[in-house]
């Protein structure tokens, strides 16, 4: 019956992070309306927040592949 007990832990907390994460999303969502507010492009942020994550050459090299991507389709 062990088992029983550790699988209802996991699941309580699985459950217990799925709220906190739910938290955390609305704190973003919130964080992001007043930066809306404030006149800020939130599009451009979250795409500065994803960029932040990538690393200088992985930046590189999605910035040369989208470049030549562009130039294939006529873009510049």
């Amino acid at each position: 019956m062990e088992s029983n007990a550790q699988l209802k832990q996991f699941i309580e907390q699985m459950e217990r992070q799925n709220e906190e994460k739910a938290e955390i999303n609305e704190n973003i969502k919130d964080i992001f309306a007043v930066a809306k507010s404030s006149g800020f492009d939130t599009k451009a942020m979250r795409e500065v927040i994803r960029l932040r994550k990538k690393s200088a050459q992985e930046r590189r090299e999605l910035e040369e592949a989208t470049d030549m991507y562009k130039h294939a389709l006529g873009m510049e």
